[in-house]
This record gives structure tokens, sequence and C-alpha cells, in this order.
């Protein structure tokens, strides 16, 4: 399988060097010159399968032969070690639970896989990989833990200073060994830019092999294709129409959704749900894509004010504009919402979710409004991640779980810097 990029001025590349490039030369995303959908026998069958034989089945036209069948097979038994549950919230609506791995966030999947691709990739090679994340919240921390230790890779994440959660920060700057955190005195997109504008200085590149962990990488990216139909598995034989709510900020998690359904996966829909980030929901009102500076909620995972992974988006729909009308919706929510629906999950069905987690739910109910469906909202991270927040609106007091213990006594280290130059000069030294 070979890779392009969204910005078709760089030249067509091979798995590896998608996965170590992280972005094209031309800055744009890469995507895979073909999806090729699975047997209907595949998904008649799937409740019979394991997860890693799922997994296996759903990605491998994208990775095999350069990661070899057992190699790719030995990787994904390594990064899902861990469960999937959908729990029913009532009769229309389930939540698919993501926050059993490591760090507790459904960012774990994605980081975990990318980081074992790389290590393979990595074995034979004498040169150090330097990957270079920003992260909102989640990204971060599954990104330290997934790549801890793993030979020849030095791992710099950026975030950006008081808008992070304490766990969260906890997380990714306690780690210490080849893990590095930078506190940005700005918002996640001057994060983000920053990473970006890394990767096309010559100055940076030609002295050292930069890559990243984010969701512009295909290997951190692909992989969130599998809990959808981990889901399916799980509902099949109980529901017929199953509709997706996917809290939504870079736009990487539903996506991955869209390609489970280019695969062959029965979804009769999206529902991107947002917070007071709506760039993308203004689109689909007016055709006309309008980026502007994030802006700081208690949802912070999904605070990005040019979610990188649309264009993926339009692509998988072929830049027609009616044909993703017809498979996405789109929702805002204010703060005040989401404390709402977090109060409603708790009074109601006795649901403890995270701020991510409410805002799907609102999605859900929302489409179910004029639509019929079962609707699984993405749960995408354990709700002691933002224990303030939950708590104060709950009015109840949350155990930690084993993951989150482990951080909490740990002093963290950081470095703080304002400016790009700032990030290069660290790099360079």
């Amino acid at each position: 399988m070979n890779y392009y990029s969204l910005n078709k001025k760089a030249p067509n590349t091979t798995f590896e060097d998608a996965v170590v490039r992280g972005l094209a030369p031309d800055k744009g995303l890469y995507f895979p010159e073909s999806i090729t959908p699975l047997e209907d026998s595949f998904f008649e069958n799937i409740e019979h399968k394991s997860n890693t034989e799922i997994a296996f089945e759903a990605i491998k036209q994208f990775i095999v032969p350069e990661i070899p069948e057992d190699v790719l097979k030995s990787i994904i038994e390594d990064t899902l070690n861990f469960d999937f549950p959908v729990v029913e919230i009532n009769e229309n609506i389930s939540t698919l639970e993501l926050f059993h791995g490591p760090t507790m966030a459904f960012k774990d999947v994605g980081a975990r896989f990318m980081a074992r691709c790389l290590g393979y990739f990595n074995q034979t090679n004498t040169n150090d990989v330097t990957v270079l994340v920003a992260t909102s919240g989640d990204t971060g921390g599954a990104v330290a833990n997934g790549f801890l230790g793993v030979k020849g890779v030095n791992v710099v994440i950026l975030y950006p200073s008081g808008k992070v959660s304490d766990i969260q920060e906890k997380q990714l700057t306690t780690l210490g060994k080849n893990i590095t955190a930078l506190k940005v005195n700005g918002v996640f997109d001057d994060c983000q830019d920053m990473v970006k504008q890394a990767f096309t200085d010559r100055e940076l590149t030609d002295k050292m092999q930069l890559t990243s962990a984010n969701s512009i990488n295909i290997a951190r990216w692909l992989p969130q294709l599998f809990y959808f139909m981990f889901t399916y598995k799980q509902l099949k034989s109980k529901h017929k129409d199953i509709a997706f709510s996917v809290p939504s900020g870079n736009f990487g998690n539903i996506c991955a959704g869209m390609v489970a359904q280019k695969l062959g996966l029965p979804v009769k829909h999206f529902i991107a749900a947002n917070n007071a980030n709506d760039t993308v929901v203004n689109y689909m009102l007016s055709q006309t894509y309008s980026p502007k500076p994030s802006v700081q909620t208690i949802s912070n995972a999904m605070d990005v004010g040019n979610p990188s992974n649309f264009i993926r988006i339009q692509e998988l729909h072929d830049n027609d504009f009616d044909a993703l009308k017809s498979n996405l919706s789109t929702y805002s929510y204010s703060d005040d919402d989401t404390r709402s629906a977090l109060l409603e999950l708790y009074n109601d069905f006795n649901y403890v979710a995270d701020p991510h987690g409410a805002v799907g739910y609102l999605g859900a109910k929302d489409y179910l409004k004029s639509n019929d469906a079962h609707v699984v909202f993405l749960e995408t991270a354990h709700p002691t991640k933002f224990l303030d927040i939950v708590e104060d609106v709950i009015r109840e007091n949350i155990d930690l779980p084993a993951q989150i213990e482990a951080v909490m006594d740990k002093e963290g280290e950081s470095i703080e810097i304002g400016t790009y130059e700032e990030l290069k000069s660290f790099l360079l030294a």
C-alpha cells in the first residue's frame, strides 16, 4: 500500500516512510491510495472473532508486507491488551468506554500501535528518531506511555500552559527517560502550528529525523478504526441501525470510524459532537471553512480551532459536500450544556461520564430527535481525569483508578517555551 499527500504536491510513498515522516514534504497529510472493502462474511461472522483477529483483518491491507503478518499480529496483541465495553444507557443510547488502557484515554490505542510500528522500523536504524507531538489533553499522556523506553526514539510533547487538567499534566510530565514535556504559553493550535512548522524547517530536518504522534500520523490515526468494529461486534445481534456520536476536536477519531465504514462496517450515520470550537459545525451550515482561534472549555481535548483531519474526511467523501452531509451531522454545545449532561447521566442513569463523553451524549440525543437508530457515544477518557469538574457537578467523590493513583504524588518536570524559535533551539541543542 502506498500513501499520497492530500496536498498532491509530494511523491507517493510507503507506509514506513509515511510513519517516519509524519507529514508529507508539501505539508499535506498522508492518505492511503485505496481502501478495499472487506468480504461480507467478515461482518456476518464478526461476533465469532477475537478483537485481535478483527483488528488484523481490518488494517492489514494498509501495512502488510512492510510489516510482516506475524509481526503485525504481535503488535496488535500488545496494543489491545485491555477491554472495550459497550454500556447501555437506555434503549436508544449506549456508550463505548475507551478508557480502560494504561492512561485511561482512547488515544492509548493509536499511541501504542504507532510506538510498536516505529520500534519495528527503528530496530536496525542507528539514528535516533524524535517524535514531536502537540496535545490538547490526552494525546500527550498516551504517547508518553506508549513510547516510554522505545529504543532510538525520543519524545517531545508540547502542551498549552494552564489548559490541560492536573492529572493530564501529571501523565505527560512525570515519566522522564526518553520523554520531555514543553509547556507552551498559548493554546493547543499554537502547539500544533509549532509542530507543523518544525516538519518543514530544513535546518531541523537536515540535522534530525522528526516524526509526529498526533493523529496527523497514519499509524496513530488508522488503528482508531478498530473500536468502531468492536462496537458492532457487541451490538450486531441487538440493533439493526447503529450510529456513532463522536466527541470531536481534531476529527481523527470520527475520521477513522469513516474508514471502518469504507471497509464495509454497517454504520447508519456519524455525529460530530463539538464544544464551543465549532469550525466544522459552521462549515456544514455554510460550506465555507473558516478556522479560528480555539476557545478554552471544560472538554479541553476538543479545544481545536482548525482540525487537521477534516481534510481526510472530505477525501473519504470524494470532496462531495452532499455526500458528506448525508453521512455526517454536527452539533456544538456550551460548557453549561455539558455540565447539564453530566448531571443528567448521573441522576437519570447512574452513569459517571467525563465532559467529552457528555458532549457525545448530547449529540446522540439531538440526532435521535429526528432519526431512528441506536446511537453509541464514545466515552473517550475516564472521568477522574477531570476530577474537579465532574465531582463539582455530580456532588460525589469518585474513586481513583490505579492508573491515576500511580501518578498523583509524582513531581512533574517541564520546560516553558513561548515561540517556535525556542522550540527550534531546544531541538537543535
